[in-house]
């Protein structure tokens, strides 16, 4: 694999920076591989060397250094003007960090999040059930009966209640209903 077409140079102060950060134990590993894949860059290296150094793909190594590359005039310019240390090392750690991707976007609405949380703290009976506690699946067909939504899965509706995270069952809506009215469990020493 031949040479890349954007060759990286780093001044001083940057690779101060960089070496820095390189052996702090305080900073990610993610952070610190892309600070390598920099560093070995300036040196000269290929993508293919570093890749296989670094133990990544050849297309990782190529994205950094394209975005360096695209950073080094920004870079160049904050210390021409005087940039503190703090400040440049806030700049290479920005450049060197995972762009924002704003990911799917939700599939339900707050409010209706909010009714299906309601709906889960009402008695089941009131909704002509013949049963004592909501069960996700319940709760989902429901909702969908109601119109709150068209269709939710019972996974989705148990994510809700459990706030979007794995949580253990006592700290759940629907526990915390199985819980009411039960006395609380002593502990045996």
């Amino acid at each position: 694999m031949g040479r890349s077409r954007r060759q990286i140079e780093i001044s001083d102060r940057q690779r101060e920076i960089l070496e820095r950060l390189e052996r702090a134990h305080s900073t990610e590993q993610q952070l610190a591989r892309r600070v390598r894949m920099v560093l070995g860059c300036a040196e000269g290296r290929t993508n293919l060397e570093l890749s296989i150094e670094l133990g990544v793909h050849s297309q990782r190594v190529l994205r950094w250094r394209k975005r360096w590359f695209e950073a080094m005039p920004q870079l160049a310019a904050a210390e021409d003007e005087g940039a503190t240390y703090k400040d440049l090392l806030a700049l290479v750690v920005g450049k060197l960090s995972d762009r924002y991707r704003s990911g799917a976007p939700p599939k339900f609405s707050a409010e209706q999040v909010v009714q299906i949380i309601a709906l889960a703290c009402e008695d089941p009976e009131q909704s002509g059930l013949p049963v004592s506690h909501w069960s996700p699946e319940e709760l989902a067909k429901e909702a969908v009966k109601r119109k709150i939504v068209d269709g939710i899965s019972p996974r989705h509706v148990d994510r809700f209640l459990k706030g979007g995270r794995p949580a253990p069952p006592q700290d759940s809506v629907l526990a915390e209903r199985q819980d009411q009215g039960r006395r609380p469990r002593r502990i045996r020493r």
